[in-house]
């Protein structure tokens, strides 16, 4: 009896990989085994920098509110600890945007804190 081999579905998920590594250099985009690792390890790189991101954009969002803070005289963490005293419920996100995208507003936010 003739060994069975299911070289459809080996075939799909050769192509599978080998579209993934679309783009990359040299070997890693023709050669079947080393575009498998490499394909593993974008993923690895995809998964964990999913998750910095959120860092990264919650650290640039504290910069420019300190920045446009820091333009009216109060520093960062005195004026969220004064948002959260009057209840002013703001995330970072919004109080970046409108610092950058109307300043007139964001003075107006400082002002009441500080009040």
């Amino acid at each position: 009896m003739s060994r069975a081999m299911n070289n459809v579905a080996a075939r799909r998920r050769r192509k599978k990989i080998l579209k993934a590594a679309k783009g990359y250099r040299l070997g890693k985009s023709r050669l079947y085994k080393t575009a498998k690792d490499q394909v593993e390890k974008s993923w690895q790189y995809a998964y964990r920098d999913r998750r910095a991101k959120k860092r990264t954009f919650r650290k640039l969002w504290i910069t420019r509110i300190n920045a446009a803070c820091r333009t009216f005289g109060v520093s960062y963490s005195v004026f969220i600890n004064k948002l959260s005293d009057k209840n002013i419920d703001l995330n970072r996100k919004v109080l970046a945007d409108l610092a950058i995208k109307n300043p007139g507003a964001f003075e107006q936010l400082v002002k009441e804190v500080t009040a």
